[in-house]
């Protein structure tokens, strides 16, 4: 399942810092960063669940916005970048 991952979140008192944070370390323990604050992942269903889950136990829905797109194609089909392109395929090989 692929995923696009886009969240806003209020930074205006310290706590609202700590869940950017926070939020930002679940989403890079399932994707990786193409944007400050925007994220692609390819994950199962199953991780698909624990990953929501644990976005929701951090943010605040009175304060902070979290939106997640399920692509329906492969990334290649539907994502369009223009610039650096910060996004790494993790399935390709790896050299050292």
């Amino acid at each position: 399942m692929n995923l696009l991952v886009a969240y806003d979140v209020n930074t205006q008192t310290s706590a609202g810092a700590r869940r950017l944070r926070q939020v930002a370390k679940i989403c890079l323990g399932f994707g990786q960063r193409v944007q400050d604050s925007v994220f692609e992942c390819s994950i199962s269903p199953a991780d698909m669940e624990r990953f929501r889950a644990r976005l929701l136990k951090v943010i605040n829905v009175e304060e902070d916005s979290l939106r997640i797109y399920k692509l329906h194609s492969k990334r290649e089909e539907v994502v369009e970048v223009h610039g650096r392109d910060l996004y790494r395929d993790l399935s390709d090989p790896l050299i050292i």
